[in-house]
């Protein structure tokens, strides 16, 4: 879906209002700050690093709580899914749905709810069923950043370093990079003490931490077949990687 084609085609609907973004993340904080959006929707590709759309996401709900997210999805992906979700989505959109739903997503989420298929709910429950990790926060803050946090969420897993590159899109050089600040940070020197302390075993933990919380967001799930209400999005010119 180009991005003039889809805005051009939601804009038909009279309770859709788009607002233009270029494809900036610095740009498109300061429109959601300005322009308080009920909706935003976002490609999954839109980023300057490596954390992509998602760590935009957590910009915007850091910055914007009010505003919903919806994130864009090429492939409906494990990965992608969950980590969109974590990030703090309210829905996830794969380009491969028929473009009607859409603005049937967009109405759902407007309304509290949260869009997911069946898939894709299936692997928010099998997530939520992996070994819960202990807190990474200390009383001055956050011990590990939220990008160390999901490394550690794979190595529990069981993951080696090309499956959480892969799950991650990450190099693997990137990845071995994350471990050794874990590793330091921790005070461990193996990945099966980052496991234990990560389960809440006994493993020695530093007094002081080095980076900014980031909490995850809860999710909760209803059904996709709301009542339509007009929805506050206003009208703009987006390029291919924002909507």
């Amino acid at each position: 879906m180009s991005t003039q084609l889809l805005v051009e085609a939601l804009g038909r609907d009279t309770q859709l209002q788009m607002i233009e973004s270029p494809p900036n993340g610095l740009t498109l904080l300061n429109l959601v700050k300005r322009e308080k959006p009920q909706i935003v929707v976002v490609s999954a590709k839109l980023g300057e690093n490596q954390g992509g759309g998602y760590d935009l996401v957590r910009e915007i709900r850091a910055q914007s709580p009010a505003a919903r997210v919806i994130v864009l999805l090429d492939a409906s992906e494990r990965a992608s899914v969950i980590e969109a979700f974590r990030a703090g989505a309210q829905g996830v959109f794969c380009r491969t749905e028929p473009f009607r739903l859409l603005g049937k997503c967009i109405q759902c989420v407007s309304q509290g709810q949260v869009w997911a298929s069946s898939k894709e709910l299936q692997f928010l429950l099998e997530a939520l069923a992996k070994p819960t990790l202990t807190s990474f926060l200390t009383a001055d803050g956050s011990l590990l950043s939220a990008r160390e946090t999901d490394v550690v969420r794979c190595l529990v897993e069981g993951l080696t370093n090309r499956e959480i590159a892969q799950r991650l899109t990450l190099t693997e050089h990137t990845v071995k990079n994350y471990l050794f600040r874990i590793f330091d940070k921790l005070g461990v020197s193996s990945r099966v003490e980052v496991v234990l302390y990560a389960l809440g075993n006994s493993v020695p933990r530093p007094s002081a931490p080095l980076s900014n919380p980031r909490p995850g967001q809860p999710v909760a799930v209803s059904p996709r077949t709301p009542a339509p209400i007009p929805v506050t999005i206003r009208k703009t010119n987006l390029t291919d990687s924002t909507r």
